[in-house]
């Protein structure tokens, strides 16, 4: 519940951003080396500490973080958190934030602290090594692995070819009782934002109470929804696209695949990202992390450890997972998806929340 009224309250905030460019790596040499340049704004001889308020889980953060500290051989602090919570908490401080840099699981939270005017611009040497529709337009935030929505399935109940070319489809008889969601998920509602944005008001919310009538299961999470495909308790799950794949390693032969929808809120692509705070007093050693994130081997890392896309051009997927330029993602920008409010009250309204 209190997830739910930090996220209510936050929505008054959010801001959704979208921005445009060419990804090239080459250019993240550069963005290095211009960080390194400008060197720690620390006194000599004195050890400052970066402070990173993260939305990312400490489990799967905190590997990352350790190599960071070794690699950058700076002294790095992580406050974790929800990510919304913590762009609540970052508004609330203002000017007396001790944080340095924000990590987002979600380009909304990222949206709402740039609206708030509490992130500073970031180099270009940095923006333009990720693609325009993954960073903000005015260049105060940007992504550093993608996460995509996907239609989960247990391999003994569904045969492929049985499988809805459309979330929309899944209103259909057929899948009365079969299919798992999670309401109260971020994830799940900036899928709904999405699909107010592609499908408008009133088809979105004749969809979610049409799949309230036809029996859809509610689950705390994606890890939740997951879990239940493999007991076979339901046929279908909304999710993000990584979680199979931590199943995936501790079991080969888990009977969940999964299902990419093509053009619609189903195919959505979101990112976690990072900002930088203008709270920070050292702010080439906040870009330096930044730019760190962004790194080939880094991207590579997060990709075989989270099993999110890398954003950075010409690292490998992870797992077998289909390449980010397969993905038939929806055409929309993603700053239409700031409205976390009108979502919760639209959800509210078809009686899930």
């Amino acid at each position: 519940m209190l997830k739910q009224i930090a996220q209510l309250a936050v929505s008054g905030l959010l801001l959704g951003t979208i921005v445009s460019c060419t990804a090239n790596p080459p250019a993240q040499d550069n963005a290095s080396q211009q960080a390194n340049a400008q060197g720690s704004t620390a006194p000599k001889g004195q050890t400052k500490k970066l402070t990173v308020y993260s939305g990312r889980d400490e489990k799967i953060m905190a590997p990352l973080i350790e190599k960071a500290k070794q690699d950058l051989k700076m002294d790095i602090e992580v406050r974790y958190g929800d990510s919304t919570e913590l762009a609540i908490a970052l508004t609330e401080e203002g000017a007396k934030s001790p944080a340095d840099v924000f990590y987002s699981q979600d380009s909304g939270a990222l949206g709402a602290v740039a609206k708030n005017n509490l992130t500073a611009q970031l180099p270009d040497t940095l923006l333009k090594l990720v693609d325009e529709q993954f960073r903000s337009p005015e260049g105060n935030w940007i992504g550093i692995s993608g996460r995509a929505r996907v239609i989960d399935y247990n391999t003994k109940l569904i045969k492929p070819s049985e499988l809805p070319a459309s979330v929309m489809q899944l209103t259909d008889p057929k899948w009365r009782g079969k299919v798992g969601w999670a309401p109260t998920n971020g994830s799940f509602q900036t899928f709904v934002s999405a699909m107010r944005v592609l499908e408008g008001e009133t088809k979105t919310l004749a969809w979610l109470k049409a799949m309230k009538a036809n029996g859809a299961k509610s689950y705390e999470g994606n890890t939740a929804i997951v879990e239940a495909l493999g007991r076979g308790e339901i046929s279908l799950g909304l999710v993000n696209n990584y979680y199979l794949y931590r199943f995936k390693t501790k079991d080969a032969n888990f009977p969940v695949a999964l299902h990419h929808t093509q053009g619609d809120a189903g195919a959505l692509i979101n990112v976690a990202g990072l900002a930088v705070l203008k709270t920070t007093d050292q702010s080439s050693d906040a870009e330096q992390f930044v730019a760190y994130m962004l790194k080939p081997e880094i991207q590579q890392f997060i990709t075989q450890q989270f099993y999110e896309y890398p954003l950075v051009k010409g690292i490998p997927v992870a797992q077998q997972q289909l390449p980010l330029d397969q993905l038939k993602a929806p055409k929309l920008d993603l700053k239409k998806l700031d409205d976390l409010k009108g979502t919760q009250k639209l959800i509210q309204e078809a009686g899930l929340l």
